[in-house]
């Protein structure tokens, strides 16, 4: 053998149970030192497979069998040159909650328990000092007891080639959150390592009404949500986000989070309403926070294209000079300058704001009409129609229950 030969890396591995594993393999990997992360089963006593681990799942919740089910693991490869065991199980501890016993969030069941699975004596006792130094973080914290099993691995299958990469392949998958917010206390992080991140202040929010968006790192729906949310928010309603899964200090969630990003709308420091994950669908999530905003009869409006009675809404005589806005986004639709008096019983303008509407035809009650909609919550307004004044000749007949009117 040439002693030009490149040496080979040295590697270890162990298997970790963390709940759901298309989460724990994308977190895993995102460590430096870290090789290879892959999803399979570990320590039961059934077939190795999504579909009879599920299946036997529900036979032991029936009581129907005492055969052991398999954990859903992640079998992590590293070098060891450059990412120490200790450091591996940080980034395990820190990212999922190990007090939980057979479940993880939403995720119940004995194949979702904690797990740390290893290979050797020596990982062992580095296992049980890295969950006792962790217990004294949690109890610090007011956590619980660990209930994380530390045993040998017995027996490990590579789950099914579909679940491999899930994240990357699929995604619309949601992120996990980072487990409980409670940093371990390694002395010398590697770079990547999961950071601690504290609850918000509720100095800084408002006790009334407010919004909090709980997000997490390397989350690319919370980055999405931010670019086509977060950066253009114009509503009333104070938000502020978190890269924390517990609420403002003294403030309650009605449940545990299990996703990111997650809405989470608090009147009186307590949750009232969430919405949980974001696609795009913009018009959605808009939606969803009208109904926590407007009144009934606003929402008959502005979701079910209804109509106010003719002169019983709201600015008919409104002539100050100011901008009228969507009511759920803020979102500038008209100006004072463009309205005018058409006698029918409705506010009217004969111009948008550039970009602020979008048009759709309407063929209800018998008719051919034009449905104005604001483009950015996606609720009905009204209709235009062509007997309005120069210059465009246009009359833009609007609800004026969903408009709100901002003096400049």
């Amino acid at each position: 053998m040439s002693n030009n030969m490149t040496q080979q890396i040295q590697t270890d591995s162990i298997v970790l149970g963390m709940g759901c594993f298309w989460g724990a393999e994308k977190r895993m990997a995102e460590l430096p030192g870290v090789l290879d992360v892959e999803s399979g089963y570990a320590n039961g006593d059934i077939e190795p497979s999504y579909e009879a681990i599920l299946a036997h799942e529900r036979l032991l919740r029936a009581g129907q069998s005492d055969k052991r089910n398999h954990a859903e693991v992640v079998k992590v490869t590293f070098d060891p040159a450059k990412i120490s065991l200790e450091q591996v199980l940080a980034q395990f501890w820190q990212n999922h909650n190990p007090t939980q016993g057979d479940r993880q969030g939403n995720d119940i069941g004995s194949n979702y328990r904690s797990a740390v699975y290893t290979n050797s004596d020596a990982q062992r006792l580095v296992a049980e000092a890295s969950r006792n130094t962790y217990q004294q973080a949690l109890n610090k914290a007011g956590f619980g007891q660990i209930t994380t099993e530390i045993a040998p691995l017995i027996n490990y299958a590579a789950a099914e080639v579909y679940h491999q990469d899930y994240l990357k392949k699929n995604p619309n998958g949601y992120c996990g959150l980072g487990g409980t917010g409670v940093p371990y206390p390694i002395p010398d992080q590697a770079p990547g390592l999961v950071t601690s991140h504290q609850p918000l202040n509720t100095a800084d929010l408002n006790f009334e009404q407010q919004l909090i968006v709980f997000e997490a790192e390397d989350c690319a729906f919370c980055k999405q949500f931010k670019q086509e949310i977060l950066n253009h928010w114009q509503a009333d309603v104070a938000v502020a986000t978190s890269l924390s899964p517990n609420p403002p200090t003294g403030w309650k969630l009605a449940k545990e989070l299990f996703a990111t990003p997650t809405i989470v709308l608090f009147q009186q420091g307590e949750e009232v309403a969430r919405y949980t994950g974001y696609n795009g669908d913009k018009t959605r999530f808009w939606q969803w926070l009208g109904y926590q905003l407007l009144t009934p009869e606003q929402q008959r409006i502005a979701f079910e294209q209804g109509t106010e009675r003719p002169y019983s809404g709201s600015h008919l005589d409104e002539k100050r000079p100011g901008v009228f806005v969507d009511p759920i986004t803020g979102a500038a639709l008209f100006r004072t300058d463009t309205k005018f008096d058409s006698g029918s019983g409705w506010p009217s303008f004969f111009n948008p704001i550039e970009g602020s509407i979008t048009y759709h035809e309407d063929y209800s009650h018998g008719m051919v009409r034009v449905e104005v909609r604001s483009a950015s919550s996606g609720i009905h307004l009204g209709h235009v129609f062509n007997d309005g004044p120069p210059p465009t000749y246009k009359r833009y007949c609007i609800n004026g229950n969903v408009l709100k009117f901002v003096p400049d």
